[in-house]
């Protein structure tokens, strides 16, 4: 299997952009809960660093729920990677749709990663004058970003640091849809995190929706 390249953040290190940020959002096609984007920065040293996990950063969809979280504890420990997590809510995407709510998080994720980047005080440098790029998984730049962007299809299984940021969204989402299942536990999310499946589809004839369901969705909507 071929595993996301490192080459698009050497190249823009050797131009002189000191953060590189990749990010990537999960959950815009459930039915249920937030939509959740992470940013992750990624140290230069951590680049090429022979690590025991490095084969698990790739695409979260094609990692067990066990890889995952084993990747994400590595990432969460390591002074190499800090992280920064966006959540928009099912309201918000009701509101203003599930594009726009996604962007939204995405730009919520880099200002959390951007706080704990400076708090941290690893750039010598005055944060507001460091030369800076977003690496974005998909075709839309993120609104309102003072800095340089580039988009990637499929990003998530090309360019190392968005698979980073891929894995802490999914695990980020995935816990809280498990926390939801404790209240509304005939609906499965733990299993099936929010998406459509058959039990979650019966569930939601039978009881009809719960506070968390995103009412602008047909399947949802429907029932309303």
């Amino acid at each position: 299997m071929d595993l996301p390249k490192v080459i698009v953040e050497q190249e823009l290190a050797s131009k002189g952009f000191q953060m590189v940020l990749g990010i990537d959002e999960v959950g815009r096609g459930p039915l249920a809960g937030p939509v959740v984007a992470a940013a992750a920065w990624v140290h230069p040293r951590a680049l090429t660093k022979d690590f025991k996990e490095r084969s698990l950063v790739r695409d979260s969809k094609k990692l067990s729920e066990k890889q995952r979280l084993r990747i994400c504890e590595y990432i969460s420990n390591s002074d190499d990677f800090i992280i920064g997590i966006g959540e928009v809510s099912h309201g918000i995407i009701d509101k203003i749709n599930i594009l726009n709510a996604t962007l939204l998080a995405m730009r919520f994720a880099v200002e959390d990663v951007s706080s704990k980047i400076e708090e941290s005080g690893i750039f010598e440098k005055d944060f507001d004058y460091l030369n800076k790029c977003l690496l974005v998984d998909g075709n839309r730049e993120v609104p309102k970003m003072e800095m340089k962007q580039r988009l990637f299809t499929k990003g998530d299984a090309r360019i190392f640091s968005i698979a980073v940021a891929s894995i802490c969204a999914k695990v980020y989402r995935d816990e809280l849809m498990v926390q939801h299942h404790e209240t509304w536990p005939w609906f499965g999310f733990d299993t099936h995190k929010g998406y459509g499946t058959k039990r979650h589809l019966e569930a939601l004839q039978k009881r009809g929706p719960c506070l968390i369901h995103r009412k602008s969705f047909g399947p949802v909507k429907s029932l309303l």
